[in-house]
């Protein structure tokens, strides 16, 4: 094992893990604000991969190619958030049947089963080729990273208009929200169609750093988006308070994900048992809460003391 490989190989975990970064806030925003553990991501990952991939391939600008990646997964929160609010399925099933109806809308889109993309024919944003040795401008490392904090201010300056205090209302006491005049099930549908858009540009992103879409490029991305979550939760959840600095924090928790699976491929661990040890971590964590109040928070006394 040459500690050099492993150094060598750290930059291009980082800027993976910055790309994941975007899709693990879309993932936060359901998760966290909506309550709702959105399946869909899977599927609009995808999505937002092959839309972007055939928009370049068709000689379209990347910038144009990307917006129609964030439309498209918009799209995908949109048909979630009907199957789940007009149709009054459950918000876990609505993100599988629309999460299984990608499948198809995706080969559709691309064609096949894979779609390449030829980074010296095609002027792409980022390339795992953009990492070393290429001018700052066009690192991608950097274009990420203030993709990422451009992002987090427009979410931030959102969240804070009445109406994205209304879609936090409605995933911290939707029957609350609803006394207080607010549209929850438009809210629910917003925030997952945010959420969906947000998923997509990742996977437009994605698509375009490794060079290629796939059908399967967004399979367990909701792990690997949860696990994102709760790392950044775990590190700088005592640090970070401000809304804005979590959604921070979440992006570095992806960067802190794929540094270790970098570090797990050095060690010569299989990286086929990554996303089972992903799924037991995410699991642990979720149940930690559920823990504390079973088996270690102190036994109240019930009842007053009789008068003498």
């Amino acid at each position: 094992m040459n500690v050099m490989n492993l150094i060598n190989a750290l930059p291009g975990a980082a800027a993976q893990g910055l790309v994941w970064g975007v899709m693990a806030i879309g993932v936060y925003l359901t998760f966290r604000i909506l309550d709702i553990a959105d399946l869909t991501v899977d599927g609009s990952m995808c999505t937002g991969g092959a839309v972007c991939i055939v928009m370049l391939l068709a000689g379209h600008n990347v910038w144009v190619a990307m917006l129609a990646a964030l439309i498209a997964g918009a799209l995908t929160g949109l048909a979630t958030g009907i199957f789940h609010t007009f149709m009054g399925i459950p918000a876990i099933l609505s993100g599988i049947l629309t999460q299984l109806g990608l499948w198809s809308v995706n080969l559709k889109i691309m064609g096949k089963s894979n779609q390449a993309i030829n980074v010296d024919k095609y002027d792409l944003l980022i390339s795992l080729r953009f990492i070393k040795n290429v001018p700052i401008y066009k690192n991608t490392i950097l274009l990420v990273a203030v993709l990422i904090v451009l992002l987090i201010l427009v979410l931030y300056w959102f969240f804070g208009t009445e109406m994205g205090c209304a879609l936090r209302a409605t995933g911290c006491n939707d029957k609350m929200a609803r006394a207080q005049g607010i549209n929850t099930d438009f809210s629910r549908v917003l925030g997952l169609m945010v959420s969906n858009a947000l998923v997509a540009l990742s996977g437009a992103l994605l698509a375009q750093y490794q060079g290629f879409a796939d059908i399967n490029m967004g399979r367990g991305a909701i792990v690997i988006g949860l696990a994102a979550v709760i790392i950044g939760e775990a590190l700088f959840g005592k640090i970070f308070h401000n809304f804005g600095f979590r959604l921070l924090g979440v992006a570095l928790g992806a960067i802190v994900y794929y540094l270790v699976y970098q570090v797990v491929i050095w060690l010569g661990i299989d990286p086929d048992l990554l996303k089972l040890l992903s799924a037991l971590l995410v699991a642990v964590f979720l149940a930690v809460p559920t823990w504390k109040s079973r088996y270690f928070s102190k036994p109240t006394k019930k009842g007053g003391q009789a008068n003498a």
